[in-house]
């Protein structure tokens, strides 16, 4: 008896199939379709780059200027680099020699500024004169060959008891001149 209703459900007269019918398969069928659409169409942010042990060499003129490391690169699809881990970074002088070392627990480029962006606990050592500066974060723009900050910041002169506080800094990408933005305050400590 059921099977003889669904045969009058679905099909008419001589093994014709009903309006119905037709009309509850193109239903499933565009369902079935749409599901698929949404799971095909799915974007991917995630890196489409990963780099182990990361060395980019900056020069100018065949003079190495810069030398960054850092364990660990993500580049993403709008040409972003992340380095979630330290970075390490030697800039040279003309006759290239190592005039300053910078350490920063991390840091990434943005390609659509043209800039390198190191965070955390930054500490840039110049070698020549035994300055010692920290801070929390520092950009270096290699279109113009300036790091900056506007961040407050600590130069400790290892030779000296003097200690100089600041927020903003503008320098040459060697630190061979600091402009500090607003200095506030110079303290001549007893001991480092």
């Amino acid at each position: 008896m059921l099977n003889i209703g669904i045969q009058k459900l679905f099909l008419k007269g001589d093994s014709h199939v009903s309006p119905f019918c037709i009309l509850v398969l193109c239903v499933l069928l565009f369902a079935a379709c749409e599901s698929k659409k949404d799971k095909i169409g799915a974007v991917y942010n995630g890196p489409i780059e990963i780099v182990n042990d990361l060395v980019v060499k900056y020069s100018e003129q065949g003079n190495m200027k810069v030398y960054v490391k850092t364990p660990k690169s993500f580049t993403y699809q709008n040409e972003t680099r992340v380095f979630p881990d330290s970075v390490n970074i030697s800039f040279f002088d003309s006759l290239g020699t190592v005039v300053t070392t910078l350490r920063s627990d991390s840091g990434r480029y943005d390609r659509s500024a043209d800039v390198y962006i190191v965070k955390g606990h930054v500490r840039v050592v110049k070698l020549q004169d035994h300055q010692i500066l920290t801070t929390t974060e520092l950009n270096w723009s290699p279109g113009t060959r300036k790091v900056f900050t506007d961040k407050a910041l600590k130069i400790v002169n290892t030779q000296s008891p003097e200690v100089t506080h600041a927020v903003g800094m503008d320098a040459e990408q060697d630190f061979s001149r600091i402009k500090l933005r607003k200095m506030t305050g110079t303290v001549i400590s007893k001991g480092f």
